[in-house]
């Protein structure tokens, strides 16, 4: 674990933004490949920028509002100061969805076919981005109470929070756990499915396991029912996408359910 990797002169090379960078140079590259013989490869390339914008942007926001907003309600002018450390893998993914979304309308293509496409590439550069974590020493888990865990070396949030104790590899465990639901994307992916039924199993298969971590989780305050606010967030993520979910089987249902009536009504012509 190490905050600087190393220097180039006096410049510090932060091991949080390189592995951050190679995440997302990373599923930019799977979403390309998954995206070959589509209309929407060339979408890929073309939308990144306004992804890593909304990203950053619903990041920031994320971690002002509801991880550390007693400290930020106090010192408003530090809130768009994120290169002194806090960004919400939530509130980066909320952020970079609305920004697929804006971008797909306005370029009048389908949200949830490009979702579906991307979801798997999405998924895979939050396993790496966790990595991240890791090497910086925050989104930790609180202390394991024995010998198992993980201790964080002096200079890190983790270390400054618990010391010398062993930790819940909490960051860990769920970039094992993203990458579980990056196989199983794309397994599910050679199946015919209702439109944005992969992104959202994606939501919902990362949002179970966000909410289970976060029990181990030692760096963030916890509200209503014990819940912190990735919990809450998680809990509204899988609600809002089985409605979804339901909502569009029972639209494609629908659809071939007249299809078939119209073929019935043609053949008696």
């Amino acid at each position: 674990m190490r905050v600087i990797l190393f220097y180039i002169g006096d410049f510090p090379i932060r091991s949080y933004g390189l592995i951050v960078g190679i995440a997302i140079l990373l599923g930019l590259g799977v979403a390309y490949f998954l995206a070959r013989g589509t209309k929407y490869q060339n979408h890929v390339l073309n939308m990144i920028t306004y992804i890593i914008l909304g990203a950053i942007v619903g990041a920031r926001l994320w971690e002002v509002l509801f991880f550390q907003f007693g400290y930020y309600s106090k010192h408003w002018l530090e809130a768009i100061a994120i290169w002194q450390g806090g960004l919400s893998i939530q509130g980066g993914l909320v952020g970079g969805f609305i920004a697929g979304a804006i971008y797909t309308r306005v370029q009048r293509i389908s949200f949830w076919e490009f979702a579906d496409i991307t979801a798997p590439a999405i998924v895979l550069g939050q396993s790496v981005g966790r990595i991240a974590c890791f090497l910086n020493g925050d989104a930790f888990g609180s202390p394991t109470g024995s010998n198992f865990g993980l201790v964080y070396p002096p200079g890190t949030i983790a270390y400054e929070t618990y010391g010398s104790q062993p930790l819940w590899p909490a960051e860990i465990w769920e970039g094992q756990w993203d990458l579980i639901i990056f196989a199983l994307l794309i397994i599910l992916k050679n199946k015919q499915w209702p439109k944005g039924f992969l992104f959202l199993t994606y939501n919902i298969l990362y949002a179970l396991g966000r909410f289970m971590l976060e029990y181990l989780r030692g760096d963030t305050p916890r509200y209503a029912l014990g819940w912190t606010a990735a919990q809450w967030t998680s809990f509204g993520i899988v609600a809002v996408s089985i409605l979804l979910i339901g909502y569009f089987t029972m639209k494609e249902k629908g659809q071939k359910g007249s299809e078939f009536d119209r073929t019935l009504i043609g053949e008696k012509k």
